[in-house]
């Protein structure tokens, strides 16, 4: 089944009741019930009132619902659809939580306040043997597709499993929830800087020839405009576009206008775990239209922290870096968004993620301290399709210098 989005009538109705209702018996399948105390915090329902285009599963109840039945942040609750089971925290951002585990976002600061379920760098919906994305050619560029006994009416089972058991992670993680996205509030940034926006430099790249940023067209962050400005002042002249597809890309306020949209764009719309077969396929064909393409080079998602991490730490690799030069680039971006300084707490742990992500796609548990990742990535790249030929014309291409010599 097609899912469309329902009703706003009716899940506003929904929403209501359950707001006022907020706690169910348990359903039939009481073997798969996690232990607790049913008593002190019920059992609630929910429904699906949208999934996004990353697999997140939007909620027709509130916070506040959860709330008023004790479900507070850094619970760790039982989610069940269907026979399929998630343990997760609640947080209030997607960064609450380490890459690869789920989350139940309380977004707050939406009006109305909603909850979404959502799997950090990956797809829950498809996880959890929910649905299935398919692109289309339509304005949004993609449908979900239910599975087999699944459908839009399906309920989903929330229950308390470990009251405050993820406290002290929750603490950790919280540094990301520092960002704000006013210019004001980083009168020590300059304008490139506050959109994180800068040119790749670590060992075997080219001078000013790749360049990393958030999004300098998709307003969410308030960067867009300083990291147009940033494209324009460095002639930026090819783009992969990690994070929109065309059509939405688009759409986003005033693009025609921008210095961005006469760029050659590739949009290659990848979720956030860069593991999945899709992804990399989609990664194959950006890398290709790079090496089709003149520079200079730019490489972008939302915020330029995630996808555009990973990728650009394939590249720094590829050209010979270090795990050190990549790890130091890498926590530049927690510099600009969260003034994480090397020296505090949360700057080891934080970059330990890239760490653990490249291992992780090279196939290996450790990299020595000076060691060149350049075969490592070369082998990455020919898993995920591309040929030597193409692995060599990529790093010509890197290596050119179009900020001249020093």
């Amino acid at each position: 089944m097609i899912l469309t989005n329902r009703n706003k009538l009716t899940a506003a109705v929904l929403a209501a009741l359950m707001t006022l209702c907020g706690c169910s018996s348990a359903p039939q399948n009481e073997s798969s019930k996690p232990e607790t105390s049913e008593q002190e915090y019920p059992v609630i329902e929910a429904g699906i009132y949208d999934i996004s285009k990353y697999g997140n599963i939007i909620l027709t109840i509130s916070p506040n619902t959860m709330i008023q039945y004790g479900y507070e942040e850094a619970d760790i609750i039982d989610v069940q659809i269907g026979s399929a089971h998630e343990a997760m925290p609640i947080g209030t951002n997607y960064s609450d939580v380490d890459v690869g585990r789920a989350v139940c976002r309380y977004d707050l600061e939406n009006d109305p306040p909603y909850i979404t379920l959502a799997l950090s760098g990956g797809n829950l919906t498809s996880a959890m043997g929910v649905a299935d994305k398919k692109e289309t050619n339509d304005e949004k560029g993609f449908t979900w597709i239910y599975r087999d006994g699944i459908d839009e009416n399906v309920t989903i089972y929330i229950r308390m499993a470990e009251k405050q058991g993820y406290a002290d992670e929750y603490q950790i993680h919280k540094v990301t929830s520092t960002r704000t996205n006013e210019r004001a509030d980083y009168p020590d940034l300059s304008d490139a800087e506050f959109a994180n926006f800068r040119a790749v430099s670590t060992a075997g790249m080219g001078k000013d020839t790749l360049f990393r940023s958030s999004s300098p067209v998709n307003p969410k962050i308030g960067r867009n405009r300083q990291a147009d400005e940033a494209l324009s002042l460095n002639g930026i002249r090819t783009v992969l576009n990690l994070a929109d597809y065309e059509q939405e890309m688009k759409a986003f306020p005033d693009y025609s206008s921008t210095y961005y949209s006469e760029c050659g764009i590739m949009n290659l719309a990848m979720s956030m775990d860069l593991s999945v077969e899709e992804n990399r396929i989609k990664l194959a064909q950006g890398l290709r239209f790079m090496i089709s393409h003149d520079g200079p080079y730019l490489i972008h998602c939302l915020e330029g922290k995630d996808r555009t991490g990973f990728t650009i730490a394939v590249l720094e690799s590829l050209m010979g870096a270090s795990i050190g030069e990549v790890v130091e680039d890498y926590m530049v971006t927690y510099h600009n968004f969260y003034g994480v300084e090397e020296d505090s707490e949360n700057y080891g742990r934080i970059a330990a993620i890239i760490t653990q992500q490249l291992q992780n796609a090279y196939g290996t548990t450790e990299f020595k301290e000076n060691e060149s990742l350049s075969s490592y990535a070369r082998d990455y790249l020919l898993g995920i399709g591309l040929s030597d030929e193409e692995i060599a014309e990529l790093k010509a291409r890197l290596a050119v210098n179009y900020g001249g010599q020093e």
